[in-house]
């Protein structure tokens, strides 16, 4: 058994684990709140949700607030569960040391 098993690849990037956190903590943020809180670029981002949407792990809604678009993002039930079992992978590494 290896140290590493059970981290998630998808989770690995920071960016990536610190959006799943986020929506963990918040249930829905909009794009503009993420890069905000963030402070990363539209594009990097971007490719970073998209990362987590093409895997399952986060849906997306578009809505209009004051008639301009407004992307929302929450977590999947299977964005749940490996965020939990990413973290617990994480916790057993320090927990280990």
């Amino acid at each position: 058994m290896s140290l590493l098993d059970g981290l998630d690849p998808a989770l690995e990037h920071r960016l990536r684990l610190a959006i799943a956190v986020l929506l963990a903590r918040y249930g829905e943020i909009s794009f503009a709140a993420f890069k905000q809180q963030l402070g990363a670029t539209d594009g990097n981002l971007g490719a970073q949700l998209r990362r987590l949407e093409d895997d399952g792990y986060i849906a997306l809604r578009r809505d209009f607030v004051d008639r301009k678009p407004v992307t929302w993002y929450a977590l999947t039930a299977p964005g749940k569960a490996a965020l939990q079992r990413h973290l617990s992978a994480l916790q057993t590494m320090i927990d280990g040391l």
